[in-house]
């Protein structure tokens, strides 16, 4: 190569990786994501874990004619379980303790000696669960507990050395892995599905979190494990999202580390103990957060305190944002729920509120789960009196009936609501307990709240009706 030559390549080698080095080149080249090397072979994960997962079935005693087809249709709309099929229970009268089908469901082994874990939904409502393995041994199992709130059953059947699945992780689980289902889909026992991991900490409107998964689940499938690649169980199959029954491409797991703190309790003293401090709650949406001062949508708002209940008692108020919980930032309503239900009974923790502007920490004791109360609603609103205010709002003062009924100190009762608040659902009878960050004392008070806000800014105003309380923003047109 001459000399002219092995310039022009050092020169084009130069220029090349300039090219490269530069910025709008950096930026553009692609991200190469790991080589496929191909398809996972899950036959002997199959064979290592098929014989601990079991066929419940379930019946109960006809103590007096039932009607088969309302029960087919409940487990439909559910889905959970498989319905006992048209025709295979005659109708009529029966005897007084004539076993009646149920349904079919699935669960697996966790120990040698014969706990088995499942739904609560497949064994609801059952006189007797007969579990059969694999080998078509039958066992009668009891019932040791079940957990509607989690969706978690423990059974027991009496053996000795029968094969039982590892119980993993569920806290390191990734989108993305490989896991499979197995289960009695329509009572097509020891059914083996597979798929990935889709979603973590599915909000589905139950007491936990979910495992979202691609995995096809069937009715029948509820009950069984949701296994990893190791064979370790992740998540017990509970649900599917469907609007004709069948698998849509999305089921939902409960997840193993729950279930399994559920099914300790159960198996301790069949029944799950939870917190609660007596409160409802609703998500802190931007413009609330906003209109309060805080610089972030993290937090729930109090709508309802229990009368005389721990939140009551420890000094929280309708209309507080609570941001932590025994030091643990809060973000949805849910977060709340669970870490309020998981603390033990009797026990004290801090809650951390946003109130009037600033960080609170109120200590609260928790005590056992039971049902809210609600209290009484406001009278009929009288008659408007006067002229509305600039958020279109007439308002008069409370009476003291209505402060002792209600359990409020301040507020103002509408009397009646056009323009602006009408037109964010505010009404007669509604009561306006606080603007922006300000507690409402009087109807005076308010109005010149109200006549010195920034008609360019959103306002969010705390509003009790019947027997909830929400923020409710006003914003300028």
């Amino acid at each position: 190569m001459n000399t002219i030559g092995c310039k022009t390549l050092i020169a084009a080698l130069l220029a090349c990786a300039g090219a490269l080095s530069s910025p709008a080149a950096l930026s553009a080249a692609p991200v190469n994501p790991p080589a496929v090397t191909g398809l996972p072979d899950f036959t002997d994960l199959i064979d290592a874990v098929g014989p601990a997962v079991v066929n419940i079935r379930t019946t109960e005693k006809a103590r007096q004619a039932g009607n088969t087809d309302e029960e087919m249709q409940e487990f439909l709309r559910r889905f959970f379980g498989a319905p006992v099929p048209r025709g295979q229970v005659p109708r009529g009268r029966r005897g007084p303790e004539e076993d009646i089908a149920r349904g079919v469901g699935s669960g697996f082994i966790i120990s040698s000696d014969g706990y088995i874990l499942t739904n609560a939904h497949v064994v609801a409502g059952a006189d007797d669960v007969i579990v059969t393995m694999t080998d078509r041994r039958e066992f009668k199992a009891k019932v040791l507990g079940a957990d509607e709130r989690s969706d978690v059953a423990v059974l027991k059947v009496e053996g000795r050395d029968l094969p039982s699945l590892k119980v993993g992780n569920s806290r390191n689980i990734r989108v993305g892995e490989w896991v499979i289902a197995i289960g009695s889909p329509f009572n097509l026992d020891n059914t083996v599905t597979a798929g990935i991991i889709s979603a973590k900490s599915r909000e589905t409107g139950e007491y936990l979190p979910m495992i979202q998964s691609d995995v096809a689940v069937n009715p029948g499938n509820s009950g069984g494990p949701l296994i990893n690649l190791r064979g370790d169980v992740i998540g017990i199959t509970s649900q599917i999202a469907t609007l004709s029954g069948g698998y849509n491409g999305i089921s939902f797991a409960v997840p193993i580390d729950e279930a399994m703190r559920v099914a300790d309790q159960l198996r301790t003293t069949g029944k799950v103990t939870r917190g609660r401090i007596g409160v409802l709650m609703g998500e802190l949406s931007k413009e609330v957060a906003e209109s309060l001062g805080l610089g972030t949508t993290r937090g729930v708002e109090i709508s309802l305190v229990e009368p005389d209940g721990p939140a009551d008692k420890a000094g929280i108020k309708v209309g507080d944002i609570i941001l932590k919980f025994n030091g643990v930032p809060i973000e949805r309503s849910s977060d709340l729920r669970r870490q309020v239900g998981n603390t033990p009974v009797g026990s004290k923790a801090i809650v951390t509120v946003w109130r009037k502007g600033a960080q609170q920490d109120i200590p609260v004791t928790v005590v056992e789960l039971q049902d809210d109360k609600a209290p009484k609603v406001a009278p009929e609103a009288p008659a408007p009196k006067q002229a509305p205010n600039e958020l279109g709002l007439n308002v008069s003062d409370l009476t003291a009936e209505q402060h002792k009924e209600l359990r409020v100190e301040g507020g103002v009762l509408v009397n009646a609501a056009e323009g602006a608040a009408a037109r964010v659902g505010i009404r007669r009878g509604d009561v306006v307990l606080q603007v922006n960050s300000t507690a409402v004392t009087s109807a005076k008070q308010f109005n010149a709240l109200v006549s010195k806000l920034d008609p360019k800014k959103n306002v969010a105003l705390l509003v009790r009706r019947d027997d909830t309380t929400t923020y409710v923003v006003i914003k300028p047109r």
